[in-house]
Order: C-alpha cells, then structure tokens, then sequence
C-alpha cells in the first residue's frame, strides 16, 4: 500500500520560509518521480515542481523559479520543497505525488500516488 504524508505546511508572513516534507511508503521510491501541486481555493490544482527519478532533474513552474527548491533524498524516502520570499498567491494547500513518468512532468495525470495536501497560508 502506498502512502505518501506531507508535513511542514502552516501559516508564514509574506516574505518568509516554509519547508514541506514528503515521507514516502510502500514503493521503490528511487524509480519514481516526485512531484508537488498545490490548489487554492476556487482554482484547479496546479502543478509547482518535479524531480525526475532518473537523473533528479528538476521542474518548475514559472510563479515559483528561484524562490522555491524541490529536492529528494531516496536513501531517506523524501522529497522535500523549500519555499523562500513566499507570497500571498502561493496560499494554497500542496499535494505531494509519484509517478513513474520520465516525460510531462507538469501534467497531473502522470502520477499515480497523491498525499492528503497540507495547508500553506501566507499572509501580511
């Protein structure tokens, strides 16, 4: 059975920090990419960036290049998503996924496994 449990959401002030976790279980973590998405409140879930699981390649969008850094660490089943100079408009809640893709990264329906979400709200 797969489980994927993010953590580290919460509330921070315009312009600070957040590090989400991604704790991974039940699948060959190494073979899979990892992605997150987020979704706010009356928008459709978005794709916010990848790391590919053959070579960690990574994917952004663009709303978040140079702000945010996704990174993975197979030997610890994680995937984590360092969000810095956060703002308003990255309010949502962020879903970590998996997926065996290699190519279409920022497509949702490439993943298989999804999280329960956890909330990021930044305010002023």
């Amino acid at each position: 059975q797969v489980q994927l449990e993010e953590s580290g959401g919460g509330l921070a002030q315009t312009g600070g920090s957040l590090r989400l976790s991604c704790a991974a279980s039940g699948l060959t973590f190494s073979r899979n990419t990892m992605g997150w998405f987020r979704q706010a409140p009356g928008k459709e879930r978005e794709f916010v960036a990848a790391v590919r699981w053959s070579d960690s390649s990574t994917y952004y969008v663009d709303s978040v290049k140079g702000r945010f850094t996704i990174s993975r660490d197979n030997a610890k089943n994680m995937v984590h998503l360092q969000m810095n100079s956060l703002k308003s408009e990255d309010t949502a809640v962020y879903y970590c996924a998996a997926g065996k893709a290699l190519f279409g990264l920022r497509v949702s329906q490439k993943y298989d496994y999804w999280g329960q979400g956890t909330q990021v709200t930044v305010s002023s």
